[in-house]
This record gives structure tokens, sequence and C-alpha cells, in this order.
């Protein structure tokens, strides 16, 4: 089975079934859909399709966090980024989802940019390029839509004197043989990275210390991100916070085929990162993406193509919202109709604009992130 953690380099196809019954998560069934379903139309909003997909497949206590929102008692929101290079489109998949979470529920989101995470197990990056990147990806957090009167962002480095005080309380309670159990950690392994779980714990309570009272907190997020939150979800009750709620999502994978998109190594070339143009994004599209058609047009045309390994398709089904629209391709596709250049066409006609709008929103986002950065005063 493919190796899922936090910091590997996912590749070859994921066995998502087997992932739930490994990390001990539940799939999100039909009725849990109809009652976020419920939610949303309230708001004069459908199912995200992410729900309708099976994209987001997975979740640890949602029916509760609705149970707890349906008697009154609201809860926030938290995800994060790992700030160690540009944001690319597997990165939105996730922030996409948390803002539909946000529009629906009327809730606050707190998001961490861990940039002292990415320094400790990253040798060849600086703790300052860190910080940089996350500040400019902070910026691609914004250009989502978030909305900023309920958005509070914070860097870790600089938001640390908050931070700690709460980090060392969860890491007194959490032991080496636990990191090293659940993350494979060895004699080798920095101690910094031993300890960067508590960090991330911290915004699963930071809200209910401030606040003086428990909150529940649902925290979206790749399925690789899940093993601190496992760790996470055993300590907090002993401190007497709730377990932190979560919903999953699969990995974008990237255009060559199966895993997990990157933003560095030999697949770098094959990810659409947000800052690309339209002309990048077609010769990438066109170029790296595996088709599921036929060796001749000939060939093509008599048998169809495969939706099931092509990446055109596969991308398309994260990026197209319409469910008619994506089924008539699809059938155009499979009965040989429509060729894999033109389904690569598609691809680019739909993404291309999702860049472009996130590119101008990234640009007004300038103005605003100020007003959303959490800072200790001796950043300020």
């Amino acid at each position: 089975m493919t190796k899922v953690d936090p910091w590997a380099d996912i590749q070859g196809k994921v066995d998502y079934d087997k992932l739930i019954k490994d990390f001990g998560t539940e799939k999100i069934d039909q009725k849990l859909m109809q009652r976020l379903e419920q939610h949303a139309k309230h708001k004069g909003l459908g199912l995200h399709h992410f729900l309708r997909r099976g994209i987001f497949f997975s979740h640890r206590d949602m029916k509760w966090i609705l149970d707890e929102y349906e008697k009154g008692n609201k809860f926030y929101l938290y995800t994060g980024r790992g700030p160690s290079g540009d944001v690319h489109l597997g990165h939105l998949v996730p922030w996409m989802f948390t803002k539909w979470l946000q529009d629906v529920f009327d809730v606050e989101l707190w998001f961490q940019m861990t940039d002292d995470e990415k320094f400790l197990f990253k040798a060849d990056l600086s703790l300052e390029e860190a910080n940089r990147l996350a500040y400019e990806n902070a910026l691609d957090v914004l250009a989502v839509g978030f909305d900023p009167k309920k958005t509070k962002i914070f860097v870790d480095t600089d938001y640390a004197a908050t931070l700690y005080p709460l980090a060392i309380q969860i890491a007194k309670r959490l032991n080496f043989t636990t990191t090293k159990a659940v993350f494979g950690f060895s004699g080798e392994t920095n101690v910094g990275a031993i300890f960067y779980t508590s960090m991330q714990s911290v915004p699963c309570i930071l809200p209910s210390v401030l606040a003086k009272r428990n909150i529940p907190c649902l925290i979206p997020y790749a399925i690789d991100q899940d093993a601190h939150f496992r760790i996470t979800r055993d300590i907090l009750p002993k401190l007497g916070y709730y377990k932190p709620a979560a919903i999953h999502c699969r990995f974008l994978p990237p255009l060559t085929g199966p895993g997990k998109m990157s933003t560095t190594g030999s697949s770098k070339d094959s990810t659409i990162f947000v800052t690309d143009d339209a002309k990048t994004i077609r010769k990438k599209v066109m170029r790296w993406a595996f088709s599921g058609g036929k060796d001749t047009v000939e060939e093509h045309r008599k048998h169809g193509g495969n939706t099931d390994v092509d990446m055109a398709f596969q991308w398309l089904t994260y990026f197209e919202p319409d469910d008619e629209k994506l089924a008539y391709i699809k059938r155009q596709y499979e009965s040989g109709e429509l060729l894999s250049g033109e389904l690569k066409q598609i691809l680019v006609d739909t993404i291309v604009p999702i860049i472009d709008e996130h590119q101008k929103r990234r640009e007004a986002a300038r103005k605003v992130l100020p007003q959303v950065l959490l800072k200790d005063r001796r950043h300020s």
C-alpha cells in the first residue's frame, strides 16, 4: 500500500477505503450528506460537489459537530498550510471546501501557517524563507474568499508567545514512544520535529482558552494530516477540552497520474500553481496530463477513452461543479466522440478562469491581510 503520512512523497494509487479502516475514521454516508445539505439549503446553497463526488470522503465526529450546532453551540473551523513553496491547485481543494463550510454555518476560521514545521522537516529550507512564504501563502488563503470578519490567520513563529504555553501543556502528555509509533521517527530525528505535533494541536483549543469555555472545533484537511490529530484527540480530553472533529479529503493527483501533487522534485512540472499564466497551464496540461485515450484517433473513435485513468477527466471531477456537464463529457469521451486533446482543452478552459480570478483576489488580499493577522506584541 502507498505510504500516507504528513511528509511522505505519495505516489501511486491510494486505497482510501483501506485508509478509513487503518486510521479508524468513518465514511461519509448519505444520512450525513443529507444533514449537511439541509443546512446548506437554509443559506440558499447546495451540497458541495466535493461531497457529492466523494472527494471529501471520511470524517471524525461530524455527527457530533452537527448535533452541537443544532443545539446552538457553534463550532469554529481550523485548518492550515505548511509554507514550503508556491500554492498549487491541490492546496486549494480543502480551502475551497472550508469556505463552503464557513458560508453554510457562518463560523470563524482559524488558519495556522506552520513555518516552524517546514523549517524543521526540510533540510534545505531556512526559517527566514519559510516565514516569508507563510505571508505570501496567506494571500492565497484570503484569495479563496473567506469572510475577513470571521477569519484569523497566524504564523507560528510570529505568534509563538501565545501558542507555546499551550503547546507545552500538550507536549507534557505526549511521549516519544507515541510519536515514534505514529510517524516512524528514529534516533536521527531532530527534537523539534518530535515536538511539532504539540504546536499543530494548539489551534484545536486556542479559541476555547481565549473564550474561557469549550468550543467545538472542526478541521477540514487532506487525509495525510490525520496522524497529527489522532494524537491530539487522545490528549485534549485529559486537559479538559473537546476532541476536535475532522473531515477528510482525497488528494488532487499530479497530471502525470495517481498520488499527491507536489511543489518540488520531478513532479513539479506536472503541478499547476496558482501563479501560472494561461499559456503555462495549457502547456502543462497538454504535455503532462496522462491520457486514457487510445493510441490512434481511429481506435479512440471505435473504443472510446477510459475516464478512470484519464487525468484531465479526473481533474474535472474536482473543478467542474456542474454534474450534468461532467456526465456529458464522460459520455462523449467514453463513446469516442471526444478526443484526448479536446478533453485536455476542456480542462484548460475550466481551470484558467479559476486561477485568473484567484490571482485578482490575491492582489486585493494584500490590503486585507493586516486586518486578519494575529501576532504577538513583539511582532506588531
